[in-house]
Order: C-alpha cells, then structure tokens, then sequence
C-alpha cells in the first residue's frame, strides 16, 4: 500500500499490554494454544497512518465479509475505526476496511447507551480503559462508563455476514441502542473537513424487534473507473428484548415513535424498559438486500443462539487453522507475533458472495457464484498468497474465479479491488496470481478465461496510453492496467518517465508480470506466446540498468535518464535494483558476479537502505543466497525479524497491508521465502524456531521441519529434505506441498553451507567487511 513510512526501529510502548486476552471459560471454547496466541491489538498502534500497522481488534472468522470493532473514532482513508491511544468508545462497527489505506464501504455501527438518546458522534463516546477490553480473536469485551451514570459492558462476537453483540446495563438510565445508518465520510485523506453526506433508510419493525435500513457510503467512489452507483450496504438488526419505545434520529434531531426516514446523518433507535439489563442484538449484512441481511441473519446466527455459542463457532474456525500449526522452542513473545501473523493473513480478501450470489458493482447486477474483495495484490503476490496456497488452498479456486468474474464483468482483472476497482498500486500481479495457482496444480477455474484475462492485461494498453499519466489515485480515468503497455513498454522495453508517473517501478512490475503470463501459457502449450512473454519478461528489467551507475533509473520516451529519484512505488533505486526476482542471476551478473553482488547488498542494508516497512525490500535479504553467501542471508533475516516485528500494539513496522507483512514473519520463521512465487520456488533463510509441525490440509502427511538449536543459532550446517541433502538454498513447492520432513542442522557461527562466496575470506568487502554478530530471537 502506498504510504510514506519513515524507518524506525519498533519501540515497545509501556502500555504495550494494558488490555488483556484472557476471556472467561465460556468464550474460550473449544481449548487452543495456538488462538490464544493471538492478540488482535498488535499492529494497531501510533497516532498517525504511518506509525501504525492498520490493524484494528476485530472480531469475525477467517475471510469474513464484515469485520466488527468497537468505533473509537471516525474512518476514512488514512484512518481506521480503532486506534489504540484513544480513551473512549462511540459504537460497535461492522467494517469493509480491508486496509488503513482504503475506503469504508457500507458499514453498519451499532451505539448503545442510556437515558438521552445521543446519535452525534462526537456526544456519544463512553471513557473506557484497556484495563477493562478483553480482545482475542472471536470474541470482545469492553466496560464503558455511561455518560448519565453507571457502567455499559459491552460483549461481542461475529460469523462472516452477521454481527453479535450483548450489552449489560449496570446502574444505568433506561437503555437504548442506536442503529446508525447514514453519516458524513471524509472524501479522501488530506482534509478531514472535506465530507459528502450519502443518503441511506432506516426501517424500525417493533413487532419483530428489527431495526433494518442500507448505507451506501463507499468512500472509494472517487476513484477507479467503476462507479458502483447502486452499491450500499444492507443491515438487519434483530434484537431479543421488546421494544419500549422507538423513533429516528437525523443530524441530531430526534422523532419518538417514527418508523422509518432516508437521508442523510441517518439512525434509528430502540429504548428498552427501565431495569433492562441485558440486550443481545444480532445484525446481519448484505450488499444485495435487506432480504438478504435478514436471510444471513437466519442462516449464520438463527433465533435462540447464544453469544458464548457464536463466538465458539468462530474460535473454532480459527482453531481449524491455527491449530494445524504447532510450534516448538518459541517463547511467549514469539508465539503471540506468530500465530497473529496467521491470524492476519487470513483476513483478506474478504467474502463478497452471500448465500450463493454476489453483488457486482462492474454491471450492478446480482451474479451466482463466489466472489471476494479487499485485494491487495501489489502486497500480497510477493508472499501472502503463496502462504494461503498452504495452509486455505481450498480458498484458491474460489478465488481465482472471483478474479475471473471481474475480468468477464468489467473487462480487466482486479489491481486492487475494494468492492470494484480502485486503480491503486502499479502493475497487473492478478497474472502472477493465477499462473501462480496454476501452476501449482490449482484447478476448479476456467483456464482459457484466465488466459484470455492476463493475455489481455500483457497486450492491451489503457485508455489514452500517452496522454493520462495515471498518478496515485488519479481521479476521472479509466482502467489503469499496465499504464505505459504502449508508451512505450512494448516496442523499447520500459515505460516512458516523461508520460506515467512510477514508470521505473512499472518497468519492473511489469516485466515479472510478463513471466507470470509465460509460465501460464506454457502450462496451457501455448509454446509462442509463452516465448514472446519469457523474452521481454527477461530484456525489459535491463533496459532500464544504468551500466555507469550501476543502479536501475527510469527513463524518458526518447530514452534519455530520468533521473534517479524519479519513477518510484514506495522505494527507491536501492530497492528496485534487487527488484528482479525471476531472474537473479542476469541481475547478479549486471553487478559483476556473485562477490560483487554480495559486497552490493552489503552496502544497501549497511548504508541503511533496506527498508522493510515496504513491500519491495522484502525478498531482498535473500538474494544473499543466490549468490553464494547464505550465511549472510541468515544473519539479515534474523536481524528484520529482531528489528520489525513485536508483541506490543507497535509491533508492525509499517501497514500490515492485508497480511504481506506478517506473511513475510510466517515465511521467514518456517526458514524459507517464495522469492519468485510463479516459479513455486522458495529460498532458504534461517528457521527460527527448535521445530514446526504443520498439517496442511492437502497433504497426506505433516510437514515437519526440524532445527534444534535454532532461536539461539542462526546459521546453517546442513540441510536435508526426506533425507536427501541440499547443496543449493532452494526448496521446491513439491518439496513442502505434499508433506514430509526437513531438517537443518544449526549452528552459532558461520557456516560454508551453500556460501561458497564467502569461503576462505571475510565476510564483507573491502576495509569496512565486518562479521556481524549472531542476532538471538
């Protein structure tokens, strides 16, 4: 995601644990260590969207369409609905935020309280202390101080479309429960004063106890080339407790006994008859209808269920998958960075289809079939898909043809769909997806339309190719796709500088595009077209190497430098240099053959230029392997991970960015990464921990990986896999898919293992080699 993070080590703040994860007996059901790891505050932290990791406590199963999280402020771009260093609480939130970066779209808020009804925001905020939050990952719990006395406590949990919540009221005024159905929303991130104010309904059905209504707030409609005009989203809330007495709120006014209004700066409301204690409302969510909100109601929470039986219905999805990972000579700290790494990359993308059916935005008609949403593709083709390849691959075929729908719906597929596109990010990496799952043995799609989407994505150029430059978030354009296809990537091999903006980065972007389209059409005996992609997939890259700098630089149309500042995505001519990861050894040979490479990347992570709050830096540590100097990648890697990650609500060093940043951690602590995830290859690092037993759900056999000794010995002695030795730090996808055992042998210093490199000489190069000290987790 595109943000401007500054590199700062991770300080972990004294109230780093002020809230608690120990929820009682009845909502801890059924029994794992693994979901009790997890702690959905971490990453949440920093007053600002760029000292924040952008997760929020939430609670829903793996995937769920709606997320719900206590309202301590406003979202919109930029912002998240939870922030940590605030002190009180305005409602109860169900969210299609996939990312702090992104837009909300059609959220449903739920605000209790007692004796005046407050439907303004900023009036009806309760003080809380995390003292009093229990958060995990299927259930939340708050006690609020209510604004006319008294104590709200406040429970929750959710199923994939349906929300549930319980409050008790303890000395408190007459209770009531505001359902807000339209506010203001911030358009963009520079000016919280810019608002719209969307126009939404609000029905109240006393004598079914139902307050329901739709939202059509998408934050997002001010980019990206679909408008999605009869998009909203749709809520059912169904309460056990009858109603008192009821009336609508608008901009501040209250109705009594009013059944229903559209507008904007709309809610409805439910009193509940003074000594009410306890209310239970469960809120189900739609982006087809209220039918459908109150379908999913029927179907995922029906009458009669309990909170302690939904959350454990949800605790047990998530143990499903957690539990499958079992981890051996991992202290607390790095069991809770673990095992919420799992949890977060198993958020996203998000189930848009319900019951069968889905609504797409592209043609605004209700299809069948699965569909999903919140991708992050730029993020998450490095790394997380190929994790989710692993350990949800019964997820990847519904997937890869939500892909398709929106391919055959709106023409292209998805860059960075957050209900429809959002022309966000640079490159088209849906091809490096697809070929991706295709090639490792993913069917259940349709494969000609998959070719026929990414052979579109490589050839066809976007509207105005010369003419729109198709700079971030560029307002009034069409699709973006491979912006620069024409101009002039596909006769001289880069984008031009002079016309599109980050034309160095979609140079790059690009090009691995192109070798994802080969390895597809390879797969499918289109032996010319995966020649033609293979050759420009493997010339673009080094038609934008500066021989005299030894950096790549973007360049003009008429093939003059740019500069090397200039073309840039969240990184600079450091990062992107490396960027070649499908095929390393021309870029290693562009620097002068294995030495001089390894004394380059010395010289990026020493001058401090590796910056891993981005995604382009994430394979670089790596690359040591590649050339012949494993032992440093070791020692790198140990030193991200020390450095990076925490336990504490700062212990994401930049966005989580749907789950890229903590599939990095995964990855890195199993000891291997999907450098060039089309290839289904992945290079060895370092384990971190003494052994990891995982039952992946397609194997006939766990896949156990051993390595005694390894949180205190970083280095590598040998490595075996079902007993057969390595000599080279690769590791195929059969290696791994289909179970089986692999075994490091450690070590606290040094080894030759697979650094030949660096054998019989210093580590480094020149008078400032050095031999780093072993980082210990």
């Amino acid at each position: 995601m595109r943000q401007l993070l500054v590199l700062a080590l991770l300080a972990v703040s004294s109230a780093a644990h002020l809230h608690r994860r120990d929820a009682p007996a009845a909502f801890s059901k059924p029994a794992s260590s693994a979901v009790d790891y997890v702690d959905p505050f971490i990453g949440n932290g920093g007053n600002s969207p760029d000292g924040s990791g952008g997760m929020i406590p939430s609670t829903a199963p793996p995937f769920a369409m709606t997320r719900w999280v206590a309202q301590t402020r406003q979202n919109y771009v930029s912002m998240t609905p939870y922030n940590y260093t605030d002190t009180k609480i305005h409602g109860f939130q169900g969210t299609h935020q996939p990312a702090i970066w992104m837009g909300e779209s059609g959220q449903a808020i739920i605000a209790p309280g007692a004796g005046q009804v407050q439907s303004v925001f900023e009036h009806r905020g309760m003080p809380f202390t995390h003292a009093n939050e229990v958060a995990t990952a299927s259930y939340y719990s708050v006690i609020m101080d209510a604004l006319e006395g008294g104590k709200i406590h406040a429970e929750q949990s959710a199923t994939s479309r349906v929300g549930h919540l319980r409050f008790t009221f303890e000395g408190t005024a007459a209770p009531y429960v505001l359902v807000e159905a339209t506010r203001a929303f911030v358009l963009g991130s520079n000016d919280p004063t810019n608002v719209t104010y969307p126009h939404g309904s609000i029905h109240i059905d006393h004598s079914r106890r139902e307050i329901t209504g739709h939202n059509p707030e998408r934050q997002d409609f001010i980019i990206g080339p679909n408008p999605a005009s009869n998009f909203a989203g749709y809520f059912c809330a169904r309460f056990d407790v009858p109603f008192d007495s009821f009336g609508v709120a608008q901009n501040g006014s209250i109705t009594e006994h009013a059944t229903g209004g559209q507008g904007a700066l709309l809610s409805g409301f439910a009193r509940f008859a003074q000594g009410t204690k306890r209310v239970d409302v469960r809120v189900g969510v739609s982006f087809i209808s209220v039918d459908q909100a109150r379908k999913n109601l029927d179907n995922e929470i029906p009458d009669g269920t309990t909170l302690e039986q939904t959350a454990e219905k949800t605790r047990t999805e998530w143990a499903e998958k957690l539990d499958r990972v079992k981890v051996e000579g991992a202290d607390q700290e790095k069991s809770e960075i673990f095992y919420t790494g799992i949890f977060h990359t198993l958020q996203y993308p998000y189930e848009q289809s319900e019951d069968g059916h889905y609504y797409s935005g592209y043609d605004e008609t209700v299809h069948e079939g699965e569909s999903y949403t919140g991708y992050s593709i730029w993020d998450t083709f490095r790394s997380e898909w190929a994790w989710q390849i692993l350990l949800a691959p019964e997820r990847i075929p519904g997937m890869v043809q939500s892909m398709l729908h929106d391919y055959v719906e709106g023409g292209w597929l998805p860059m960075w769909k957050n209900i429809v596109e959002t022309n966000i990010m640079v490159g088209t990496h849906a091809d490096s997806l697809v070929a991706e799952a295709v090639a490792k043995g993913f069917t259940g799609f349709d494969l000609e339309t998959a070719y026929a989407a990414v052979h579109k994505d490589a050839t066809v150029p976007p509207e105005d190719d010369w003419t729109i430059s198709y700079y971030d978030r560029e307002q009034h354009v069409g699709y973006e796709v491979r912006a620069g296809l024409s101009s002039v990537y596909a006769t001289d091999g880069w984008v031009a500088s002079d016309i599109h903006s980050e034309a160095a980065s979609r140079t790059l972007d690009y090009a691995y595009d192109d070798y994802a389209v080969s390895v597809l059409a390879a797969a499918l005996g289109k032996d010319a077209d995966a020649a033609f992609f293979r050759a420009r997939a493997f010339s673009a890259p080094f038609t934008i190497f500066n021989n005299g700098t030894g950096f790549m630089e973007a360049r003009n149309a008429n093939g003059s430098w740019a500069g090397q500042n200039a073309g840039w995505t969240e990184g600079d001519m450091w990062a992107y240099t490396f960027d070649v990861v499908h095929d390393v050894n021309a870029l290693i040979e562009r620097r002068g053959g294995n030495k001089s490479f390894v004394d380059f990347l010395d010289q990026h992570f020493d001058g401090g230029h590796n910056d891993h709050t981005n995604e382009p830096s994430h394979h670089i540590p790596y690359l040591y392997s590649l050339a012949g100097a494993a032992s440093k990648s070791q020692e790198r890697i140990r030193e991200i991970a020390k450095d990076y990650y925490n336990n504490s609500v700062n212990g994401l060093s930049g966005n989580e960015d749907c789950g890229q940043m903590s599939a990095w951690y995964i990855f890195s602590a199993l000891g291997f990464y999907p450098v060039d995830p089309v290839s289904t290859d992945y290079v060895i690092g370092t384990p971190f921990f003494d052994k990891v037993t995982i039952e992946l759900p397609n194997a006939s056999k766990p896949l156990v990986i051993t390595s005694p000794g390894a949180p205190n010995k970083p280095y590598i002695k040998s490595v075996t896999v079902n007993g057969r030795a390595l000599d080279t730090p690769i590791l195929t996808h059969a290696d791994i898919a289909s179970g089986g055992t692999i075994n490091f042998e450690m070590s606290a210093e040094p080894q030759a293992w697979s650094s030949s490199t660096l054998t019989g000489g210093s580590q480094g190069s020149g008078p400032e080699a050095k031999r780093y000290e072993h980082v210990e987790l």
